[in-house]
């Protein structure tokens, strides 16, 4: 329970939110991490903000892009600073529950693996709750993390004794970097275990890439297609399957406050390609 967990987080315009993630993280009853805050240009008071708040913690480390160059490349760029044994993901507007690192850490010691991800809860633009708790399944492999996309950043971490930081270097793109890396960690063939509690905050935000539908079904496609590169039938498929998964949610969620897949992802069997 000694080792250093490094803390990427990527910024840009956060000025409303980042003094709550960094609080987040400093009242963390596991205290030895250190968070690379890399900023990408913001024309706001972010710089301003993390810089009192370095002042104040030797932990915290501000990294300035000298151009916008988007979420992957200033992820890689911290990963590249980090020093830790583990990486754990921490975007500028989430927040984390103060036993959130003692509980993954000591969850990935114990289970001897690589690559977790904890449960998580939605809140909106004021950090109020959705009544959206998404929780993990036990395991996901890549075929299954293909049509059932619950990883979220914000619970992500890997124990670089045991994974390869190469596999943590996020391909340029400017939408579902961070999906296309966790599916780079699974080819290679590791699994994610999920942690049923909910300790973290994810937010959505009226102007976040992801808060936009058909944003985001262009970018389930264009992951299968482009980065993916599977074959076209395989990737009807998957889509046919992510959406049904997406609408069995949205009714079980207005029925329960959380939900679970385990009982329809097993009547829902990987077709091979």
């Amino acid at each position: 329970m000694n080792d250093l967990v490094s803390i990427i987080t990527p910024t840009f315009n956060s000025e409303n939110y980042i003094e709550k993630t960094i609080e987040s993280v400093r009242e963390q009853i596991y205290q030895n991490w250190e968070m690379i805050i890399v900023d990408d240009c913001s024309d706001d008071a972010t710089c301003l903000i993390v810089e009192k708040a370095s002042e104040c913690d030797k932990r915290i480390h501000l990294l300035r892009q000298e151009e916008n160059k988007g979420a992957a490349e200033a992820r890689n760029r911290a990963l590249q600073y980090s020093s830790g044994r583990f990486i754990a993901y921490l975007d500028a507007d989430d927040i984390w529950m103060k036993d959130k690192l003692q509980k993954q850490v000591t969850f990935m010691i114990e289970s001897k693996c690589g690559f977790s991800c904890v449960s998580y809860e939605v809140i909106n633009d004021m950090g109020k709750p959705l009544n959206k708790k998404v929780h993990m399944l036990q395991k996901v492999d890549y075929l299954g993390f293909l049509t059932n996309n619950l990883l979220q950043t914000v619970g992500i971490m890997v124990d670089t004794e045991l994974i390869d930081k190469k596999y943590l270097m996020m391909p340029d793109l400017r939408r579902r970097q961070d999906a296309a890396t966790w599916l780079q960690i699974l080819k290679a063939g590791y699994e994610c275990y999920g942690m049923e509690e909910v300790l973290a905050q994810y937010r959505r935000t009226s102007h976040s890439l992801s808060s936009n539908k058909l944003k985001a079904v262009k970018g389930i496609w264009f992951l299968y297609r482009k980065v993916e590169k599977l074959s076209f039938p395989f990737s009807c498929y998957c889509f046919i399957r992510y959406a049904v998964l997406a609408v069995w949610k949205r009714i079980y969620i207005g029925r329960r406050e959380k939900y679970e897949f385990t009982d329809v992802y097993k009547i829902l069997p990987i077709w091979k390609r």
